[in-house]
């Protein structure tokens, strides 16, 4: 009977924790998503605003995830007219070798061949190609150990917060068969966190958007119609026509190696809206796969595009209540009527637009005449009041949601002549005051 009344009373227990603590969506509640991954990150890429997160700062393995970086400095040079598209590179004995080691993924070269800076990109964007990739490291840092410097500088320019570079490919060090850069131990890997990866990519996009006119590439022929011609197929398995397609998707890279496992950072642009996602050591059902990394994103896509719209939160034009004028210094008028330049548009989760309230900043109290139409006076931003947690990529990404805040009529300057009188007026209006306080007093 004791037995039985403490199966009883286990029973019941069992039944209220279930209830109090439910431990089959436990998983579920701290990721609703489900991402099965060390690390993921979804991100508006026009805001740089976190849409969802797991790990996002624990630094991890980021393989050839790498190549953003190469790329990023590659298309600086170009802009910078430090490098051309049509210059010719002929093979280091070092960009040789490693060319010719078909274990890795790689386009070979010829140690007497030619190749433009071009070639080389489109096999390190489309093809993930290695050698073409150090190749790139020594057409822009003339080494890639001084290239290597090149790439820890940038990121700590652009303020990523967790990162170290140890070469420019994402290769471990032990794959280059003692050949890695010097200042760099054998042993060391390319690590970023998922915070980080999503950044680079944000600059990458904003600043050098071109970067997806190859990266969405899915297959292209390296040197066709000559005797080196090789296939090259993209890794990114999400981009139209390949097993994982997915619409909109056309970038960004993706990345493997044994200590990284497999990564994948995407980016996909619809209705108006892109996304970039991150993903580390991705598997699927709990066992690594090489398409693992697709599936997860997929997921974290679908969350995005489902949940997510593009909304024009407030239109040119528009003037808030309390701060519709500015006074005006010595112009004809005494004030200028003023607005927002162009609509406040924004990415929002759906059911969440009266949520987001509007903020003038303005640079100054009062303007002085004469004043132009169209003068900038400040900006509009938005202040959140809702229970969403999202916050950004960096405190200063929030500075990007803002429309400028503009005159909208000129106001000339006051002749000399309305000048006086309004002196002769203010003069007047201060006498009677300081009497008619004086009078006040008296009684």
């Amino acid at each position: 009977m004791k037995r039985k009344k403490n199966i009883i009373i286990g029973f019941i227990v069992a039944l209220l924790l279930s209830v109090v603590f439910p431990f089959g969506n436990a998983k579920a509640a701290q990721d609703p998503l489900n991402i099965e991954a060390d690390a993921a990150i979804l991100v508006d890429a026009k805001t740089g605003r976190i849409l969802y997160e797991k790990n996002i700062d624990t630094v991890l393995g980021i393989a050839s995830m790498t190549k953003m970086m190469t790329e990023y400095l590659l298309l600086e040079a170009i802009k910078e007219q430090r490098v051309k598209w049509d210059q010719q590179y002929t093979p280091s004995e070092y960009v040789y070798r490693l060319s010719q080691d078909r274990d890795l993924s790689n386009v070979p070269l010829r140690k007497d061949g030619k190749y433009t800076v071009r070639d080389l990109y489109e096999a390190m964007a489309i093809y993930s190609a290695n050698a073409a990739t150090v190749a790139i490291a020594e057409i822009v840092g003339g080494s890639e150990e001084n290239f290597v410097k090149m790439m820890n500088e940038k990121a700590k320019q652009l303020g990523l917060p967790g990162y170290k570079f140890v070469n420019a490919t994402g290769l471990s060090n032990q794959d280059l068969k003692g050949l890695h850069p010097q200042g760099t131990n054998e042993n060391e890997e390319n690590v970023m966190s998922a915070r980080s990866v999503a950044m680079l990519a944000y600059h990458l996009l904003k600043e050098y958007p071109e970067v997806l006119q190859t990266a969405s590439i899915p297959k292209k022929i390296f040197r066709e119609g000559t005797d080196d011609q090789i296939k090259m197929d993209n890794w990114n398995w999400m981009l139209p026509g390949l097993i994982y397609s997915y619409e909109g998707v056309d970038g960004l890279k993706t990345g493997y190696t044994e200590f990284a496992g497999y990564c994948f950072t995407g980016t996909a642009e619809r209705n108006g809206m892109r996304f970039i996602t991150v993903v580390m050591n991705a598997k699927s059902n709990g066992k690594s796969s090489i398409g693992a990394r697709f599936e997860q994103t997929r997921k974290l896509l679908d969350y995005a595009f489902s949940n997510y719209s593009l909304k024009e939160l407030y239109p040119a034009g528009y003037q808030q209540k309390g701060t519709a004028t500015l006074p005006v210094v010595k112009g004809k008028e005494k004030s200028v009527a003023i607005a927002t330049k162009q609509p406040l548009s924004l990415v929002i989760k759906n059911g969440e637009e009266k949520n987001y309230q509007p903020v003038y900043v303005l640079d100054q109290k009062k303007l002085t005449a004469p004043v132009k139409k169209g003068e900038i006076v400040g900006y509009m931003t938005l202040k959140y009041t809702g229970t969403d947690t999202n916050d950004y990529l960096a405190p200063s990404f929030k500075n990007a949601v803002k429309v400028d805040v503009v005159t909208k009529k000129s106001v000339e300057k006051a002749n000399w002549f309305v000048l006086m009188m309004r002196g002769i007026g203010g003069l007047f209006s201060d006498i009677w005051t300081s009497v008619a306080k004086t009078v006040k007093g008296w009684f």
